[in-house]
């Protein structure tokens, strides 16, 4: 029964890529800086790939206490089912052959690039301008819902809550301002070709440029989709 489990601790280790406790083996085991070195490598040409401006990678520990059989060829990176490219990740390193190992570590990838950061803190409903920002390089990898790098995506404005200062800024914290509410009075103007027509009408909800909105012609009564143009001025949709 003993030499029996012996045998099956034995196997055990081997597919695990473990050796022996020090001091019982000659075989020579794989340095860990190795190691950590292929997956750090892999991890920043798949980054690279994927993102614009710089990428650092930050490799995790591994337990001092392991022992993995030294591989006679080169380690070989991967990405694991799931895994992420930006923030916190993990990275596959595997030593191929019938007789390998495979094990994987935790990392952490900042991608920096330019974004609007907040210079001052911001009150909700507060009309954005370009002296309430600046352009600073910063770790993007934790913003879910991306970030804003150009002056004009803010300009105008309206924050959606307050914003304290050094805030990385992303698309969900502003807002475009209401250019027409509900209930006012716009110019509809239908363009067809060379000719253009322009009639009175009603608001019936609010609108931001761009936006496509309900109005009501005063001259027929009908209800029109159209399109914001300006601060009080709809175009017909076709």
């Amino acid at each position: 029964m003993a030499s029996r489990l012996q045998h099956i601790f034995g196997i055990t280790l081997l597919i695990c890529g473990l050796s022996a406790p020090a001091g019982a083996t000659t075989e020579p085991i794989q340095v860990h800086a190795d190691i950590l070195a292929a997956g750090r490598s892999f991890l920043l040409d798949a980054a690279h790939a994927q993102h614009d401006g710089d990428v650092e990678v930050r490799m995790g520990r591994l337990d001092p206490r392991l022992r993995l059989a030294r591989c006679t060829q080169p380690l070989q990176g991967f990405l694991p089912p799931g895994a992420r490219l930006s923030g916190s990740a993990s990275v596959g390193v595997r030593c191929p052959g019938a007789a390998g190992w495979t094990l994987y570590i935790k990392a952490h990838i900042a991608v920096l690039a330019p974004a609007l950061v907040t210079t001052r803190p911001i009150a909700r409903a507060a009309t954005l301008s370009a002296a309430d920002v600046q352009v600073v390089e910063r770790d993007v990898s934790a913003s879910g819902y991306g970030y804003l790098q150009n002056l004009d995506q803010i300009d105008g404005m309206i924050a959606r809550r307050p914003l304290p200062a050094g805030t990385l800024l992303n698309p969900t914290m502003v807002k475009a301002p209401r250019l027409i509410r509900r209930g006012d009075r716009v110019t509809l103007i239908n363009a067809a070709g060379p000719i253009q027509v322009e009639m009175v009408a009603e608001a019936i909800s609010d609108g931001t440029q761009g936006e496509r909105i309900r109005v009501r012609a005063l001259n027929s009564g009908r209800v029109i989709d159209a399109w914001v143009v300006s601060a009080g001025v709809v175009k017909l949709t076709l």
